[in-house]
């Protein structure tokens, strides 16, 4: 099926609160995946859940390459569904890193909390894009660059005038309007 608000859509001009959710999770996304690359020990520490050092830096890529795709995509719904199912990966690893000491413990429950709130942010825009597709308010239409002619303006300029009209298509004598000076009908 053709996607006419896709292709007729003026990219990066969209109304839509979600579209400006989707952006703002894709920087959020970006910046989680550097820091991620970055200090994945320090990461690890506040999340409860130490020695996962490599896993948090493939997480780290999972997130930077996620945060691009949807600012790059014209379309950043399939990119937040791969947020919230990065989402449920973090949890499980959050939640099998758990030590069993407190300090350790409450650090992993309040990860845990974290984790959840930014899935459920996550779920209410992939849920809010999916919804409004389609919508006539989720797109700004251009059609500035269209004339209504196939071949061009310059082209059917002028066409008219080299038209002859063919004698099945005239007015018939009874319909055409009387001439008002004359008193008779117009030839």
């Amino acid at each position: 099926m053709l996607d006419v608000v896709g292709r007729s859509a003026l990219p990066g001009r969209s109304q839509s609160s979600h579209n400006r959710m989707a952006r703002g999770l894709g920087y959020f996304s970006i910046a989680l995946g550097i820091a991620e690359l970055a200090a994945p020990g320090a990461i690890c520490r506040a999340a409860g859940a130490r020695g996962l050092e490599n896993v948090v830096r493939g997480y780290g890529a999972r997130e930077l390459a996620t945060g691009v795709a949807i600012l790059t995509s014209h379309d950043p719904e399939p990119w937040i569904w791969t947020r919230v199912a990065g989402d449920l990966v973090d949890i499980a690893t959050v939640a099998t890193g758990r030590r069993q000491d407190d300090r350790s413990r409450a650090r992993s429950t309040l990860a845990l909390a974290t984790l959840a709130t930014v899935t459920f942010v996550d779920l209410a825009c992939a849920n809010g894009l999916n919804a409004e597709k389609g919508n006539r308010k989720t797109a700004i239409r251009d059609y500035s660059r269209r004339s209504g002619f196939p071949k061009g303006v310059q082209v059917a300029r002028g066409s008219a005038r080299d038209f002859e009209i063919p004698d099945d298509m005239r007015t018939p004598e009874l319909l055409r309007p009387w001439d008002a000076i004359a008193g008779g009908r117009k030839a």
